[in-house]
């Protein structure tokens, strides 16, 4: 298959994505304190759009012509972000989504060249605008400290 490296990248992308959509669900849950109201609706807002996002992810893997693997057990072994603590304070919450952010953005980054180089631009493309978010994201936690 022709593009073999990028559909890697594209299962770990899919599998980080998956766990650090877990970890804002579960901090949109826990989250207490006097930023509240703001933290809650911001993780919310933030595990609700990557939903949106793991769809697309896994439908480009099939688009490629591969299976997706999507067990809780397949995305735990190929991601690189952990599982959330739902006894973290707010800031500890904050900074371990930026870490789960930074994660994405690296792979992603990786993914754009690797996908540019087996031109697949769509992929490319998918990989740029996910960028976007999670930079964006990454701004949006930073400035919540």
């Amino acid at each position: 298959m022709k593009n073999h490296k990028t559909l890697e990248i594209l299962e770990k992308i899919l599998a980080d994505s998956y766990i650090l959509s877990l970890k804002l669900q579960n901090y949109h849950w826990n989250v207490v304190g006097e930023n509240f109201k703001s933290l809650h609706e911001l993780f919310g807002a933030q595990y609700e759009e990557l939903a949106d996002a793991i769809d697309e992810i896994a439908e480009r893997i099939r688009a490629l012509g591969s299976k997706v693997e999507g067990t809780f057990e397949n995305f735990q072994k190929l991601s690189k972000i952990k599982s959330g603590n739902k006894n973290f304070d707010h800031k500890n919450m904050i900074q371990d989504l930026i870490s789960g952010h930074e994660v994405l953005t690296d792979g992603l980054k990786k993914g754009i060249k690797t996908a540019q180089e087996e031109i697949d631009e769509v992929t490319a493309d998918i990989f740029i605008g996910r960028l976007t978010v999670h930079e964006k994201a990454i701004w949006m936690l930073k400035s919540s400290l």
